[in-house]
């Protein structure tokens, strides 16, 4: 069963969490408002404040069958010390095949006529295209974000054939992945997240690539053709110094994971550098690109 409480941003996080040391299977939360007037986009990267509830939030909370939903409900409050307990109500969950209904979710992703994203459960639309066989995970990057598509249609318009590739914050190393498939010679994928790092080792193999990948702890003595980057505004800014100098003179660079109304101050970052300019856009993110002379 699914209990369904609403309560406000002072609570929220709070709740939800004692509501999972109480027994719930799992809880998701979102705006109240959503659909109207009032919803409230929440927005936020590393080294940026971000309010984390809305001003009205929804928490789902996931329980058992036999769960007792007023008492779980009480004992959760009690815990944070919320004297009065939300409204609430409860709804059930029909029992389904919840690995074929995930799957359902996710079909093959078009990124041009040329690149595909395929799951492995799926059948590829175009066998001759180059079909990149990759599954929703932990890590970051399934080709279904803009700022992905973005830097795969980049990497497939810029490769030639030999390239030496770097991929910083590769995620899944997806676009690790595609530049090797696309033709070039030799790719690093760099990433800070170790889950992300095995998640991307394992979809280089089941694509038959040999990318390598390391942490961001063990600096890459890496020069690249090509560095491509697809992160948020604020590490992106950060990181300047560094993607610039593992960009060899000549080489080209790619950065995504920027919103268009931050391009401006990421461009700014990289002046010493690059002449950068906004290469493409997809949905309000952009991708900026330029040539280290």
């Amino acid at each position: 069963m699914s209990l369904i409480l609403r309560t406000d941003a002072r609570f929220a996080d709070a709740l939800s969490d004692a509501l999972l040391e109480q027994g719930a299977l799992s809880v998701s939360m979102e705006d109240a408002s959503a659909g109207t007037a009032e919803e409230a986009p929440l927005y936020g990267e590393p080294g940026l404040a971000v309010e984390t509830a809305w001003p009205q939030s929804l928490i789902n909370a996931l329980c058992e069958q036999g769960d007792d939903p007023a008492q779980l409900i009480a004992t959760a409050c009690a815990q944070i010390g919320l004297a009065q307990a939300p409204d609430y109500r409860v709804e059930p969950v029909a029992n389904e095949d919840w690995v074929r209904r995930s799957q359902s979710q996710f079909e093959p992703i078009r990124i041009s006529d040329k690149l595909w994203i395929v799951p492995s459960w799926a059948t590829a639309p175009d066998p001759n295209a180059v079909n990149l066989v990759l599954d929703p995970g932990l890590a970051f990057g399934t080709g279904s974000h803009p700022s992905t598509r973005l830097c795969l249609q980049w990497l497939e318009r810029t490769i030639r054939g030999g390239e030496r590739v770097l991929d910083y914050g590769c995620g899944s190393g997806i676009l690790a992945i595609a530049a090797q498939r696309l033709g070039a010679s030799a790719v690093l994928g760099v990433d800070l997240d170790t889950l992300a790092l095995l998640a991307a080792q394992a979809n280089a193999e089941r694509n038959r690539v040999d990318a390598r990948f390391i942490n961001t702890e063990t600096a890459p003595d890496f020069q690249a053709d090509l560095v491509v980057a697809n992160i948020l505004a604020n590490p992106l800014i950060l990181l300047a110094p560094v993607l610039a100098g593992h960009t060899g003179h000549g080489g080209r660079i790619a950065l995504s994971g920027i919103l268009e109304t931050q391009a401006e101050e990421v461009m700014a970052a990289y002046t010493p550098w690059f002449a950068l300019y906004v290469g493409a856009s997809d949905g309000g993110w952009v991708l900026l690109e330029g040539l280290r002379p």
